[in-house]
Protein backbone atom coordinates (compact mmCIF):
# COMPACT_ATOMS: atom_id res chain seq x y z
CA UNK A 1 0.00 0.00 0.00
CA UNK A 2 0.99 3.64 -0.33
CA UNK A 3 0.87 6.37 2.28
CA UNK A 4 -0.65 9.34 0.48
CA UNK A 5 -0.73 12.87 1.83
CA UNK A 6 -3.81 14.75 0.82
CA UNK A 7 -2.63 18.11 -0.40
CA UNK A 8 -4.18 18.99 -3.76
CA UNK A 9 -1.93 20.46 -6.43
CA UNK A 10 -2.68 21.53 -9.96
CA UNK A 11 -1.11 18.17 -10.85
CA UNK A 12 -2.22 16.04 -7.85
CA UNK A 13 0.41 13.58 -6.72
CA UNK A 14 0.34 10.95 -3.98
CA UNK A 15 3.60 11.05 -2.07
CA UNK A 16 5.21 10.21 1.22
CA UNK A 17 6.79 12.88 3.38
CA UNK A 18 8.64 12.49 6.69
CA UNK A 19 6.45 13.10 9.69
CA UNK A 20 6.65 11.85 13.23
CA UNK A 21 4.62 12.77 16.28
CA UNK A 22 6.30 13.77 19.51
CA UNK A 23 3.48 14.77 21.85
CA UNK A 24 4.20 16.60 25.08
CA UNK A 25 2.05 16.15 28.16
CA UNK A 26 2.15 19.88 28.85
CA UNK A 27 -1.01 21.82 27.98
CA UNK A 28 0.09 25.15 26.46
CA UNK A 29 -1.69 28.22 27.77
CA UNK A 30 -2.06 29.50 24.21
CA UNK A 31 -4.98 27.16 23.54
CA UNK A 32 -8.16 26.40 25.50
CA UNK A 33 -8.52 23.13 27.43
CA UNK A 34 -10.13 20.05 25.91
CA UNK A 35 -13.86 20.00 25.36
CA UNK A 36 -16.31 17.34 26.46
CA UNK A 37 -15.84 14.85 23.64
CA UNK A 38 -16.62 11.28 24.67
CA UNK A 39 -18.88 12.11 27.60
CA UNK A 40 -22.02 11.24 25.64
CA UNK A 41 -21.84 7.83 23.99
CA UNK A 42 -25.46 7.52 22.82
CA UNK A 43 -25.95 6.41 19.22
CA UNK A 44 -26.03 9.60 17.13
CA UNK A 45 -28.93 10.35 14.85
CA UNK A 46 -28.73 11.86 11.39
CA UNK A 47 -29.92 15.12 12.89
CA UNK A 48 -27.11 15.18 15.45
CA UNK A 49 -24.53 14.62 12.73
CA UNK A 50 -26.06 17.43 10.68
CA UNK A 51 -26.09 19.77 13.68
CA UNK A 52 -22.46 18.99 14.48
CA UNK A 53 -21.41 19.59 10.88
CA UNK A 54 -23.38 22.83 10.67
CA UNK A 55 -21.89 24.15 13.92
CA UNK A 56 -18.33 23.42 12.81
CA UNK A 57 -18.61 24.40 9.14
CA UNK A 58 -18.00 28.18 9.60
CA UNK A 59 -14.66 27.39 11.26
CA UNK A 60 -13.41 25.24 8.36
CA UNK A 61 -11.39 26.92 5.61
CA UNK A 62 -9.64 26.07 2.37
CA UNK A 63 -5.90 26.80 2.48
CA UNK A 64 -4.34 27.90 -0.82
CA UNK A 65 -0.56 27.66 -1.12
CA UNK A 66 1.04 29.73 -3.89
CA UNK A 67 4.29 27.83 -4.24
CA UNK A 68 7.70 29.35 -4.63
CA UNK A 69 9.21 28.75 -8.04
CA UNK A 70 11.41 25.68 -7.89
CA UNK A 71 9.90 24.27 -4.69
CA UNK A 72 6.78 22.61 -3.46
CA UNK A 73 5.36 19.96 -1.18
CA UNK A 74 7.57 16.86 -1.01
CA UNK A 75 10.38 18.60 -2.91
CA UNK A 76 8.84 18.73 -6.38
CA UNK A 77 9.94 21.35 -8.88
CA UNK A 78 7.21 23.90 -9.49
CA UNK A 79 6.93 26.93 -11.71
CA UNK A 80 4.62 29.26 -9.83
CA UNK A 81 1.97 26.59 -9.32
CA UNK A 82 -0.33 26.26 -6.34
CA UNK A 83 -1.56 23.63 -3.93
CA UNK A 84 -4.56 23.54 -1.65
CA UNK A 85 -5.69 21.78 1.46
CA UNK A 86 -7.99 22.41 4.37
CA UNK A 87 -7.73 23.96 7.82
CA UNK A 88 -9.75 24.85 10.88
CA UNK A 89 -9.74 27.98 13.04
CA UNK A 90 -8.74 27.11 16.62
CA UNK A 91 -8.50 30.47 18.39
CA UNK A 92 -10.34 33.78 18.61
CA UNK A 93 -7.12 35.42 17.43
CA UNK A 94 -7.54 33.85 13.99
CA UNK A 95 -5.08 30.98 14.33
CA UNK A 96 -5.73 28.14 11.87
CA UNK A 97 -4.26 24.65 12.18
CA UNK A 98 -3.48 22.67 9.05
CA UNK A 99 -0.84 20.19 7.88
CA UNK A 100 2.80 21.15 7.45
CA UNK A 101 2.83 19.56 4.00
CA UNK A 102 -0.08 21.81 2.94
CA UNK A 103 1.98 24.99 3.52
CA UNK A 104 5.38 23.60 2.56
CA UNK A 105 7.22 25.75 0.02
CA UNK A 106 4.73 28.63 0.23
CA UNK A 107 5.53 32.03 -1.24
CA UNK A 108 2.07 33.29 -0.34
CA UNK A 109 -0.87 31.83 1.58
CA UNK A 110 -4.58 32.53 1.33
CA UNK A 111 -7.63 31.04 2.95
CA UNK A 112 -11.11 30.76 1.51
CA UNK A 113 -13.91 30.93 4.08
CA UNK A 114 -17.09 28.88 3.94
CA UNK A 115 -18.96 31.87 2.45
CA UNK A 116 -16.41 32.19 -0.36
CA UNK A 117 -14.51 35.17 1.06
CA UNK A 118 -10.76 35.02 0.32
CA UNK A 119 -8.32 36.39 2.92
CA UNK A 120 -4.52 36.62 3.12
CA UNK A 121 -2.86 34.42 5.72
CA UNK A 122 0.56 34.42 7.35
CA UNK A 123 2.58 31.43 8.49
CA UNK A 124 3.01 31.32 12.28
CA UNK A 125 5.04 28.13 12.40
CA UNK A 126 5.38 24.68 10.89
CA UNK A 127 6.61 21.39 12.34
CA UNK A 128 7.46 18.72 9.78
CA UNK A 129 7.83 15.94 12.35
CA UNK A 130 4.22 16.15 13.51
CA UNK A 131 3.00 17.34 10.07
CA UNK A 132 1.24 20.28 11.71
CA UNK A 133 1.35 23.98 10.93
CA UNK A 134 -0.39 27.11 12.21
CA UNK A 135 -1.30 30.03 9.95
CA UNK A 136 -3.16 33.20 10.90
CA UNK A 137 -5.85 35.52 9.58
CA UNK A 138 -7.29 38.63 11.22
CA UNK A 139 -8.77 38.02 14.66
CA UNK A 140 -12.51 37.57 15.00
CA UNK A 141 -13.27 37.01 11.31
CA UNK A 142 -14.21 33.36 11.78
CA UNK A 143 -15.50 31.62 14.93
CA UNK A 144 -13.05 29.25 16.58
CA UNK A 145 -13.79 25.54 16.78
CA UNK A 146 -13.49 23.65 20.05
CA UNK A 147 -10.63 21.15 20.37
CA UNK A 148 -12.05 18.03 22.01
CA UNK A 149 -10.37 15.30 24.05
CA UNK A 150 -9.14 12.65 21.62
CA UNK A 151 -8.20 10.36 24.52
CA UNK A 152 -11.91 9.96 25.30
CA UNK A 153 -12.70 8.52 21.87
CA UNK A 154 -13.58 4.86 21.54
CA UNK A 155 -13.43 2.62 18.48
CA UNK A 156 -16.89 2.74 16.94
CA UNK A 157 -17.60 6.35 17.89
CA UNK A 158 -19.09 8.31 15.00
CA UNK A 159 -16.81 10.96 13.50
CA UNK A 160 -17.27 13.58 10.78
CA UNK A 161 -14.65 14.75 8.28
CA UNK A 162 -15.04 18.24 6.81
CA UNK A 163 -12.78 19.71 4.17
CA UNK A 164 -12.31 20.83 0.58
CA UNK A 165 -11.65 17.83 -1.67
CA UNK A 166 -10.44 18.81 -5.14
CA UNK A 167 -9.81 22.30 -3.76
CA UNK A 168 -13.17 23.82 -4.61
CA UNK A 169 -15.76 21.46 -3.10
CA UNK A 170 -15.70 23.41 0.15
CA UNK A 171 -17.26 22.13 3.37
CA UNK A 172 -17.76 18.62 2.07
CA UNK A 173 -19.01 16.41 4.92
CA UNK A 174 -18.34 12.68 5.18
CA UNK A 175 -19.26 10.41 8.08
CA UNK A 176 -17.68 7.28 9.49
CA UNK A 177 -16.41 5.84 12.74
CA UNK A 178 -13.20 5.71 14.70
CA UNK A 179 -11.83 2.44 13.34
CA UNK A 180 -8.92 2.29 15.80
CA UNK A 181 -6.69 4.42 18.00
CA UNK A 182 -2.93 4.59 18.56
CA UNK A 183 -2.04 3.40 15.08
CA UNK A 184 1.58 3.57 13.90
CA UNK A 185 2.53 4.01 10.26
CA UNK A 186 6.04 3.48 8.98
CA UNK A 187 7.41 6.11 6.63
CA UNK A 188 10.16 5.82 4.06
CA UNK A 189 12.61 7.65 6.34
CA UNK A 190 13.00 4.94 8.97
CA UNK A 191 10.57 6.11 11.63
CA UNK A 192 6.89 5.88 12.41
CA UNK A 193 3.99 8.25 12.80
CA UNK A 194 2.55 7.22 16.13
CA UNK A 195 -0.70 7.65 18.06
CA UNK A 196 -2.77 8.17 14.92
CA UNK A 197 -6.56 7.89 14.77
CA UNK A 198 -7.80 5.54 12.05
CA UNK A 199 -11.17 6.26 10.46
CA UNK A 200 -13.29 5.02 7.59
CA UNK A 201 -14.82 8.46 6.99
CA UNK A 202 -14.07 9.25 3.34
CA UNK A 203 -10.97 11.45 3.05
CA UNK A 204 -9.88 12.67 -0.36
CA UNK A 205 -7.24 14.87 -2.01
CA UNK A 206 -7.59 18.37 -0.59
CA UNK A 207 -8.81 17.17 2.82
CA UNK A 208 -5.35 17.50 4.39
CA UNK A 209 -5.47 19.75 7.43
CA UNK A 210 -9.24 19.60 7.78
CA UNK A 211 -10.96 18.56 11.00
CA UNK A 212 -12.16 15.16 12.09
CA UNK A 213 -15.01 15.99 14.46
CA UNK A 214 -17.20 14.28 17.04
CA UNK A 215 -20.99 14.37 16.98
CA UNK A 216 -20.70 17.08 19.66
CA UNK A 217 -19.12 19.28 16.97
CA UNK A 218 -15.66 19.27 18.57
CA UNK A 219 -12.44 18.74 16.64
CA UNK A 220 -10.92 15.41 17.70
CA UNK A 221 -8.31 15.13 14.96
CA UNK A 222 -6.67 16.74 11.94
CA UNK A 223 -6.92 14.63 8.79
CA UNK A 224 -3.48 14.06 7.33
CA UNK A 225 -3.11 10.96 5.18
CA UNK A 226 -4.75 7.94 3.59
CA UNK A 227 -3.35 4.53 2.77
CA UNK A 228 -4.04 3.43 -0.78
CA UNK A 229 -3.01 0.33 -2.71
CA UNK A 230 -3.45 -3.42 -2.51
CA UNK A 231 -2.47 -5.99 0.03
CA UNK A 232 -1.00 -9.47 -0.30
CA UNK A 233 -4.34 -10.87 -1.45
CA UNK A 234 -4.55 -8.33 -4.25
CA UNK A 235 -7.61 -6.62 -2.78
CA UNK A 236 -7.67 -2.83 -2.82
CA UNK A 237 -7.54 -1.05 0.52
CA UNK A 238 -10.45 1.28 1.27
CA UNK A 239 -11.49 3.29 4.30
CA UNK A 240 -7.99 3.68 5.72
CA UNK A 241 -7.81 7.35 6.64
CA UNK A 242 -5.65 8.70 9.44
CA UNK A 243 -5.83 11.82 11.60
CA UNK A 244 -3.52 13.44 14.15
CA UNK A 245 -5.31 13.33 17.54
CA UNK A 246 -6.56 16.65 18.91
CA UNK A 247 -4.55 16.30 22.12
CA UNK A 248 -1.36 16.18 20.02
CA UNK A 249 -2.66 19.09 17.94
CA UNK A 250 -3.27 21.15 21.07
CA UNK A 251 0.28 20.60 22.30
CA UNK A 252 2.09 21.22 19.01
CA UNK A 253 -0.11 24.14 17.92
CA UNK A 254 0.32 25.76 21.33
CA UNK A 255 4.11 25.68 20.96
CA UNK A 256 3.93 27.00 17.40
CA UNK A 257 1.70 29.88 18.50
CA UNK A 258 3.85 30.71 21.51
CA UNK A 259 7.31 30.25 19.94
CA UNK A 260 6.91 29.84 16.18
CA UNK A 261 8.60 26.46 16.40
CA UNK A 262 8.71 23.20 18.34
CA UNK A 263 11.84 22.45 20.34
CA UNK A 264 13.35 19.22 18.99
CA UNK A 265 16.44 17.39 20.25
CA UNK A 266 19.54 17.53 18.04
CA UNK A 267 22.28 14.90 17.99
CA UNK A 268 24.14 16.02 14.87
CA UNK A 269 24.54 12.97 12.65
CA UNK A 270 23.55 11.81 9.21
CA UNK A 271 22.39 8.24 9.28
CA UNK A 272 20.85 5.35 7.41
CA UNK A 273 18.36 2.96 8.97
CA UNK A 274 19.42 -0.71 9.03
CA UNK A 275 16.52 -3.14 8.59
CA UNK A 276 16.50 -6.86 9.40
CA UNK A 277 16.79 -7.61 5.67
CA UNK A 278 19.91 -5.46 5.31
CA UNK A 279 21.36 -6.87 8.53
CA UNK A 280 20.84 -10.47 7.34
CA UNK A 281 22.31 -9.75 3.91
CA UNK A 282 25.46 -8.33 5.54
CA UNK A 283 25.60 -10.99 8.26
CA UNK A 284 25.40 -8.46 11.04
CA UNK A 285 24.90 -9.53 14.62
CA UNK A 286 21.88 -7.29 15.12
CA UNK A 287 18.62 -6.56 13.30
CA UNK A 288 18.06 -2.81 13.69
CA UNK A 289 20.37 0.16 13.95
CA UNK A 290 21.23 3.66 12.78
CA UNK A 291 24.40 3.59 10.63
CA UNK A 292 26.29 6.88 11.06
CA UNK A 293 27.29 8.22 7.64
CA UNK A 294 28.52 11.63 8.86
CA UNK A 295 29.02 13.56 12.10
CA UNK A 296 28.49 17.34 12.13
CA UNK A 297 31.33 19.38 13.60
CA UNK A 298 30.82 20.87 17.08
CA UNK A 299 27.59 18.91 17.45
CA UNK A 300 26.57 16.82 20.48
CA UNK A 301 27.57 13.71 18.51
CA UNK A 302 30.98 15.20 17.72
CA UNK A 303 31.58 16.21 21.32
CA UNK A 304 30.52 12.73 22.49
CA UNK A 305 33.04 11.07 20.16
CA UNK A 306 30.68 9.39 17.71
CA UNK A 307 32.40 8.47 14.46
CA UNK A 308 31.44 7.81 10.86
CA UNK A 309 30.85 4.08 10.53
CA UNK A 310 29.43 3.65 14.03
CA UNK A 311 26.09 1.87 14.31
CA UNK A 312 23.78 3.11 17.07
CA UNK A 313 21.84 0.10 18.37
CA UNK A 314 19.87 1.71 21.16
CA UNK A 315 19.32 4.76 23.30
CA UNK A 316 18.64 5.24 26.99
CA UNK A 317 18.64 1.50 27.65
CA UNK A 318 16.11 0.76 24.88
CA UNK A 319 17.19 -1.23 21.85
CA UNK A 320 15.87 -0.09 18.49
CA UNK A 321 13.26 -2.23 16.78
CA UNK A 322 10.23 -2.20 14.55
CA UNK A 323 8.14 -0.40 17.17
CA UNK A 324 10.86 1.95 18.42
CA UNK A 325 13.06 3.15 15.56
CA UNK A 326 15.86 5.68 15.97
CA UNK A 327 13.96 8.93 15.33
CA UNK A 328 11.06 8.00 17.59
CA UNK A 329 13.45 7.29 20.43
CA UNK A 330 15.37 10.52 19.79
CA UNK A 331 12.20 12.63 19.68
CA UNK A 332 11.11 11.18 23.02
CA UNK A 333 13.90 13.25 24.59
CA UNK A 334 14.21 17.00 25.07
CA UNK A 335 17.06 19.40 24.34
CA UNK A 336 19.45 19.34 27.27
CA UNK A 337 18.87 15.67 28.06
CA UNK A 338 21.96 13.51 28.51
CA UNK A 339 21.50 10.10 26.91
CA UNK A 340 23.54 6.92 26.73
CA UNK A 341 23.89 5.42 23.25
CA UNK A 342 24.64 1.74 22.64
CA UNK A 343 27.11 1.82 19.76
CA UNK A 344 28.68 -0.92 17.64
CA UNK A 345 32.14 0.22 16.59
CA UNK A 346 33.93 -2.39 14.52
CA UNK A 347 33.44 -5.67 16.33
CA UNK A 348 32.96 -4.13 19.76
CA UNK A 349 29.91 -2.67 21.44
CA UNK A 350 30.54 0.45 23.50
CA UNK A 351 28.43 3.05 25.28
CA UNK A 352 28.66 6.72 24.39
CA UNK A 353 27.16 9.53 26.46
CA UNK A 354 25.81 12.59 24.62
CA UNK A 355 24.02 15.75 25.73
CA UNK A 356 21.38 16.78 23.20
CA UNK A 357 21.07 20.36 21.99
CA UNK A 358 18.11 22.00 20.27
CA UNK A 359 17.16 21.89 16.61
CA UNK A 360 14.71 24.55 15.48
CA UNK A 361 11.98 23.20 13.15
CA UNK A 362 10.13 26.05 11.49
Amino acid sequence: GAVAYLVLRNNPTDATSPAAISASTVLPAALPPAGTTGTAQAEPSGDSVARAAASLAPSVVTVVNYLQSGSGPFGQTDQGSQASGSGVVISDQGHIVTNAHVVDGAEKLEVILSDGTTLPATLVGSDAYSDLAVIKIDAGVVPAAVLGDSDALLPGNTVIAIGSPLGDLTNTVTVGVVSAKDRSLETSSGFQMEGMLQTDAAINSGNSGGPLASVQGEVVGINTLVVRGSGLSGTTTEGLGFAIPSNTVRTIAGQLIANGQVARPYLGIRWEWITPEAAAANRLGFSYGAYVTAVSGNSPADEAGLQQGDVILGMGGTRFGEDNPFLNELLAHAPGDTIVLDVMRGNSEIQVQATLSERATT
